[in-house]
Formats: structure tokens, C-alpha cells, sequence
């Protein structure tokens, strides 16, 4: 088997003069082969150009030969190995190559370069590298550019860059423009060189009946994905029509579904019928357009299995295609809309583990694994994965990934309880926001900015985008599985805006989802838990069973939040001590987490008055690690109760602990207590200046 490298030795253009004079040496003695001594030099040139010994030579030195006119080819080979310009090994040596190509006449070259081509074809053997540099010295040949062409195909879906390379020079080996342009476009947009692959696809489809249209459809479909364009995605399907649509019906049901089309990805796909080859790869792409309809069906279970299906299918096939979103992607969604975010962690990470999707499809599938660590509480791991979602590809982020990253961003922020975050966060969504348009595939980050929103007083920013997720649903039929986390999410929006008629409709919804959704039964418990709680008329028994239920469903960071709301207005002490406990459970000491938003230590089990009973020792500063918490939540202007609320303790204790530095510290007043608290903490308070 031929193996072709990405890069070659630049090739030397026949014909080309040299900068500057030719060096004493090989190169000289080569320009000093005329009259009796000619004939090594055309013997040299020829193996310069590619001919071999032993092995047939050029037929008019082989002519000459035979008939006598320049002596026996040993007498040749031996006189160029006398002038030092021939190896043992039958090469030639070094400089002297160069400076035979580029200073013999381009047309004796060519023809040269043609004969040896017919040499390999008669004796049916691959050009290999050959062939590359026959096209990068300016040989057009169709039996070059074929080669290339073979080879470019091979390496399409699994070294798209390796791809893009012999693709190009295939060109210059003079191939088809216009025959290729659809796989020249396929290997540009896997590289992830969008703005390229946008230029030869837009070429090819505004030419009249163009060639493997039915592939460059495939690759405008998932290059406008990609935009987070995924209306555009649908339409150039739509164009494309049900009579040319072929196997390429399952990624336009994708692409229809996630626009809002239901009924037209219902039209283009028929689910029911088999796959139209009975490849690994037909069959997982039939099932990655099964399973999405699935989900939006009453049992998006079976669609989750088809798309896990799907997805393990795609790993083993090895394939990079143009998709609009890998299954791998969906299945992750699927599983982090139903509360399974363990379950999305580990499809990422088996899916990036294969390469599916190839290089371009890898910072996503990081993102969605980040989202699934956010929503487990597990921040360090959220942000080593969009770490490497960045290092993923050699291109920046493409508009989709770069929204969902800016969203993580705002996510974790929020989860910090880091304020000017959260405003750097916000300002940096907000612009990816103008980048890209909603989608069935972006409800997740759109509910989080949602969210974020209510927190900032900037509900205004995301109002039209909610509009048009709520309308995107409204078409699909308002599917459990889709809306169940956008109501959730806007849920939590009206909580922080206090407002109970915005907050109604949605928890409407989740009650009505209750009975097909076991997700919407605990968002229902837990949403009806919030409005007690903040009406300070809450049960603390069905509080801690809805935080529970949170943590249950892979949110135990929104479950201790309540419970730590909950215990802050507890009345009695027992029911803040339980609640308290509960929190802890949910969000543990262990648990990795910015400054502002620490895990609890048990001061329910060990008075809160003494440091010893928190088993932490003073730093150089004089303040414990609990101590340094809650100075940083007091620089950041909080309350004794948003202290407990942020740290899970009672405000009562967030005053002992405030009283007690006060002492330490010498503090005669507030702002003196702030001036000392700054620098106790060192340049850790910078953030909370």
C-alpha cells in the first residue's frame, strides 16, 4: 500500500535558473558533461527525474544505447561515478539533481516526467509520492492527477488535511475543478477551514446541474450548522428536494427537526424503511434520523438508545462525513435534557476517543462533556474540558461552539458566585449571541443565559431569543424532552425577577410533563419548593425531598442551593441543622469551587464559636480557609444571610465568624474591618475591590 505524507520535499521546476552563482562541486561537474561525456549527462538527468537502476530507462538513451552510439550503460554508469556525481546506491548525488532540473529545458523534462509515469502504469505500479511531486514541479498529466485524486479519496474521512494537500495538487496535475469541487469541499470543511469549503460549495451549486451535488449539499448543510445557522442548513435541503436527497435523508431530517420542521423531516425521511445500503455507516445514520424523531415522541427513551446506538456505530465505522450534528452530540443532549448528565459524559468521551466526527467535531463534543461536569457540580472538571475544546482543533471556535462555550462560561460563573465573572461571562455570551440563531440543539445554553439574565436585570437581552425557542417548540409540539429544561430554566428566571406571573405558565408546564417525564415531576417539586421557600412557608421535609430529587437528576448544585436557601429561613434550629446537613450532602467539602461559592464545613456537628471545631488552622494571615470564605463573600458586599446562602451555613454563624476576625484583627469598625480583610487576603481581594 502507498503511504502518503502530508508534506513533501519542495520540488525543483525544470527549467528554473538559480539565485546567485552555482557553487564549485557536484553542480559544476554536472554543467561540464557536454560532448563525449553527454550521455552521462542525460543518464543522469534521467534518474534525476525519477528513472531507476537497475530498471528501464528513457527509450531514446535506451536507443541509443543499444545501437552503440554511446558506449554499454555499465561504461556510462562507471564514467558518472568517476565524476562523483552517481552513489553506490544508483542515485544521484545531492545538488547535482537540482541542478540538472532546473537547468534542462522544461519540455525535455516533461517528457521525461510523462515516460516514467508510462514506465509505472505499464507495470502497474503506484506513483505514491511520485505523483505529488510530478504535480508540484508543473507535470499536468491525467494519470497523475487521477492518482491524486485515488489518494485524496482515501484519506478524505480520516486525514482531511492530508486531503485538502493532494487535492490540490491534483489540480495542478490538471483534474476536474468542477468533478471535484464537492470532495475538495467535504476535506476543506473536516479541516475546519469553513470560509473555504463556503467558497468552492457556493461555485459548484450555482452552476447548472452540478456534479455529486447531492455531497456538497451534505457539506453546505453542515457547514451552516456550524454558523449555528441551522435554518440555512435546512433549506439547503429543502433545495435539494426528495428526488436527489438519496442516503442523505436521515441528516436532513436532523437539520429539519432541529429548525422546527417536523413535518418536513418526517416527509424527506421515512423511518420505517431500511437503510439504503447496509453498511455500518448507512445504518448509523439511519438511526441517528430514528432516534431524533423518537425523542420528540412520548418515549424519548427509545430515542436516546437509538441515538446511543448510532453513535457507537459511527465510532466504529471510523468515518469523518459533513453532518449537521454528530450522533454523538445528540445522544449527549438527549441524555443531559432527561436529567443524565453521567450518561452524556461518557458518550462524549467515547465518541471523542474515536475521533467521530474528525477534528472539526471534537471541540464540541468536549463542550457538551463540560456541560455535563457543570451540571454535576464538578466545576474543575467543566473547565479542564473547555480547555481542551480549545486545543481540540487548530481554528478558533466555530459560531455554535463558540456560543455554547460562552454560555459554560456564564454557567460556571454563576456557580462560583463570582460576581465580576459573571459580568465578563455575560458580556462575552452577549456577543456570541449575534453570532448564531436558536435551535432544538441550543435550548441548554439559552436556558442558562436565561437565567443569567434575571440574576444581571438584562431579561431584555435574551426576550426575542426565548420567543423563538418557545415558538421552535410550539412547531415540534411542545415535546417533553426538549421543553422540560427551558421551562426549568425560566422557572428559575421569574424566582430571581419575583415575579409569580411570569413563573406560572412554566410551572404550569412542568406539571402537566409530570407524567410522561420523571424530570418534570422534580423540576415541578422543585419549582413548587422555591416559592415556599421564598414565601417563607415552606415544609422543610418537602424541601430537602426536592433537593434530593434535584441531585437525583444531576443537578445536586440547584439541590443544595435550595436547601441552603431553605435552612437560611428555617425557623426553628433542628430544620436549619437538617437542611444544612442536606446541602452538604449535595454539594460536599470535597467539592471543587471558586472563592465565594465553598462547600460547607459540618459546624452542625462542631460549634461553630471555635476554629478547633472546624478541624482548620490559622494561615500566616490569621484567618482560617472558612474564615477566608466568608471574608471574601463580605468584600463582595453580601449579608449574613447571602454568607449562609452562598456557604451553607446559618447567618447566625456567618455573624460568629465575622465578629471573631473583627477581634483578631483589631478592627474598630466596618471599613477599617474591610481595609484589614483586604490585606489579610492578599492579592486574593483584588477581585473583590
Amino acid at each position: 500500500m502507498v503511504s502518503y505524507q502530508p508534506h513533501v520535499q519542495e520540488p525543483v521546476v525544470p527549467g528554473s535558473n538559480h539565485e546567485g552563482p552555482l557553487p564549485d562541486g557536484a553542480e559544476l561537474k554536472a554543467s561540464q558533461l557536454k560532448g563525449e561525456n553527454a550521455a552521462v549527462r542525460e543518464l543522469l538527468l534521467a534518474l534525476s527525474v525519477g528513472f531507476a537502476l537497475p530498471g528501464p530507462l528513457p527509450s531514446d538513451l535506451q536507443r541509443k544505447i543499444d545501437g552503440g552510439e554511446v558506449g554499454t550503460l555499465d561504461a556510462l554508469v562507471q564514467g558518472a561515478e568517476s565524476s562523483g556525481l552517481l552513489g553506490p546506491d544508483g542515485t544521484v548525488v545531492g545538488s547535482t539533481r537540482q541542478a540538472l532540473l532546473a537547468v534542462a529545458p522544461t519540455t525535455k523534462v516533461h517528457a521525461l516526467q510523462r515516460e516514467l509515469v508510462a514506465v509505472y502504469t505499464a507495470n502497474g505500479q503506484p506513483l505514491g509520492d511520485l505523483a505529488r511531486e510530478l504535480a508540484c514541479a508543473g507535470l499536468a498529466d491525467p494519470r497523475v492527477a487521477a492518482e491524486l485524486e485515488r489518494a485524496a479519496d482515501k484519506a478524505r474521512e480520516h486525514d482531511p488535511g492530508l486531503a485538502c494537500q493532494l487535492y490540490q495538487e491534483a489540480l495542478l496535475a490538471g483534474a476536474d475543478e468542477k468533478a471535484t469541487a464537492a470532495r475538495r469541499a467535504q476535506a476543506t470543511a473536516a479541516n475546519g477551514d469553513l470560509d473555504t469549503a463556503s467558497r468552492i460549495v457556493d461555485t459548484l451549486l450555482v452552476q447548472k446541474d452540478p456534479p455529486d451535488v447531492r455531497r456538497a449539499t451534505d457539506v453546505a448543510a453542515a457547514v451552516w450548522a456550524q454558523r449555528g445557522m441551522l435554518d440555512r442548513a435546512a433549506h439547503v435541503y429543502r433545495w435539494l428536494g426528495a428526488a436527489r436527497i438519496g442516503p442523505s435523508a436521515p441528516l436532513a431530517a436532523v437539520a429539519l427537526v432541529g429548525c422546527g420542521d417536523r413535518p418536513g423531516a418526517e416527509a424527506v425521511f421515512h423511518a420505517d424503511e431500511p437503510p439504503q445500503s447496509p453498511t455500518l455507516l448507512a445504518a448509523a445514520l439511519t438511526q441517528t434520523g430514528k432516534g431524533l424523531l423518537q425523542s420528540l415522541g412520548g418515549d424519548p427513551q427509545q430515542g436516546l438508545q437509538m441515538l446511543i446506538h448510532a453513535s457507537d456505530m459511527l465510532n466504529a465505522a471510523g468515518a469523518a462525513l459533513p453532518l449537521p450534528e454528530t450522533p454523538a452530540a445528540l445522544a449527549a443532549l438527549v441524555a443531559l435534557h432527561s436529567g443524565e448528565p453521567e450518561l452524556a459524559d461518557t458518550i462524549c468521551r467515547s465518541a471523542a476517543a474515536a475521533g467521530q466526527g474528525g477534528d472539526t467535531a471534537q471541540p464540541r463534543l468536549f463542550l457538551l462533556q463540560a456541560w455535563s461536569a457543570m451540571m454535576q457540580d464538578r466545576l474543575d472538571d467543566a473547565r479542564l474540558a473547555i480547555n481542551e475544546a480549545s486545543k481540540a482543533n487548530h481554528w478558533p471556535l466555530v459560531p455554535r461552539d463558540e456560543f455554547l462555550c460562552s454560555a459554560l462560561e456564564v454557567g460556571l460563573a454563576r456557580r462560583n458566585g463570582d460576581f465580576p465573572d459573571l459580568i465578563k461571562a455575560w458580556e462575552r455570551a452577549r456577543e456570541a449571541t449575534l453570532h448564531t440563531a436558536v435551535d432544538l440543539f441550543s435550548l441548554l445554553p439559552w436556558g442558562e443565559l436565561l437565567i443569567a439574565a434575571a440574576r444581571l436585570r438584562e431579561s431584555r437581552r435574551v426576550t426575542p431569543y426565548l420567543k423563538d425557542a418557545w415558538d421552535l417548540l410550539e412547531r415540534l409540539g411542545n415535546p417533553p424532552l426538549w421543553a422540560v429544561p427551558v421551562h426549568w430554566s425560566a422557572v428559575q428566571a421569574a424566582l430571581l425577577n419575583e415575579s409569580p406571573a411570569d413563573l406560572a405558565p412554566h410551572a404550569a408546564a412542568l406539571a402537566r410533563a409530570a407524567g410522561q417525564s420523571h424530570l418534570a415531576a422534580v423540576l415541578a417539586a422543585a419549582g413548587k419548593a422555591w416559592v415556599t421557600v421564598l414565601a417563607e412557608r415552606f415544609r422543610p421535609d418537602d424541601v430537602e425531598t426536592a433537593a434530593r430529587g434535584l441531585g437525583g437528576v444531576g443537578m445536586p448544585w440547584e439541590g443544595a442551593r435550595l436547601a441552603g436557601h431553605a435552612a437560611a429561613r428555617a425557623g426553628e434550629r433542628k430544620d436549619m441543622v437538617r437542611l444544612l446537613s442536606c446541602a452538604r450532602d449535595l454539594h460536599p467539602q470535597g467539592t471543587s469551587v471558586a472563592p465565594g461559592a465553598a462547600a460547607a464545613s459540618p459546624e452542625s456537628r462542631n460549634p461553630p464559636a471555635t476554629e478547633a471545631g472546624h478541624g482548620l488552622q490559622p494561615d500566616g494571615g490569621g484567618l482560617s480557609e472558612r474564615e477566608k470564605e466568608v471574608a471574601r463573600l463580605v468584600l463582595d458586599g453580601k449579608t449574613y444571610r447571602e454568607i449562609g446562602e452562598a456557604i451553607y451555613i446559618s447567618p447566625r454563624t456567618a455573624e460568629h465568624h465575622i465578629a471573631r476576625m473583627r477581634r483578631r484583627l483589631g478592627a474598630e469598625n466596618r471599613s477599617d474591618l474591610m481595609a484589614k480583610l483586604r490585606r489579610a487576603l492578599g492579592p486574593e481581594s483584588q477581585s473583590h475591590d
